[in-house]
C-alpha cells in the first residue's frame, strides 16, 4: 500500500561538493511545519496518511517514544543504497531516538564506531517487520549505512520515525 500511496520523489544531494542523484526514492511526512534538511535537501512535510500514523502508533507504543514525523526511503533494488552518515542534524536535537521499520525484502544495515576502529562493522540483517532503535549518543558515536548489493533484491520500505524539535 505505501508503494502506492505515498509520492515517492527523487532529489538531487551534495556529498563532499559533488551534486548527483540520491540513490533512493525519499517522501518526508509529518506535523505541520516539522521541515527536516540534510546534504543540501530540505524536506516539507506532507500530511500523515491513515497507514502511517496506524504504523507510528505501533512503534511509538515499542520504543516508549513520540514521534512528529517519518522520512521514507523506497529501495527499488540492490543498486539503491544510503551511505555511511549520522542522523545528527540540528533539529533533531542532541541526542535523538530514531526508530527504523523495514518493510518488504531483507537489507544489511551496518553500523561502525566513529572512534573505535577496533570494533570492527557490525552487520545487522533487517527483514520485514523489523524494528531498529537508535537513542542516546548513537548518532555521536555511530555511523551508519545501507549498501550497495549485486545480488537480486526485492524492493524496502524503510520508515524512519524522528522527532523534530
Amino acid at each position: 500500500m505505501l508503494t502506492t500511496e505515498v509520492p515517492w520523489q527523487q532529489d538531487r544531494i551534495t556529498v563532499y561538493g559533488r551534486t548527483l542523484d540520491q540513490p533512493r526514492l525519499t517522501a518526508w511526512h509529518g506535523d505541520p511545519g516539522k521541515t527536516y534538511a540534510y546534504s543540501g535537501i530540505r524536506m516539507h512535510p506532507r500530511p500523515w496518511t491513515p497507514a502511517l500514523l496506524a504504523i507510528k502508533a505501533r512503534v511509538e507504543d515499542a520504543a516508549q517514544a513520540v514521534f512528529n514525523s517519518v522520512l521514507l526511503n523506497l529501495y527499488r533494488s540492490g543498486r539503491d543504497s544510503v551511505a555511511w552518515h549520522r542522523d545528527d542534524e540540528p533539529e533533531l536535537g542532541r541526542n535523538p531516538v530514531i526508530a527504523s521499520v523495514s518493510l518488504g525484502a531483507t537489507r544489511i544495515f551496518q553500523m561502525r564506531h566513529v572512534a573505535r576502529k577496533d570494533l570492527g562493522r557490525i552487520d545487522i540483517p533487517l527483514g520485514h517487520g523489523s524494528l531498529l532503535l537508535m537513542r542516546g549518543t548513537t548518532q555521536h558515536r555511530w555511523e551508519h549505512q545501507v549498501p550497495k548489493t549485486a545480488r537480486p533484491v526485492e524492493p524496502r520500505i524503510n520508515l524512519t520515525f524522528r522527532r523534530i524539535r
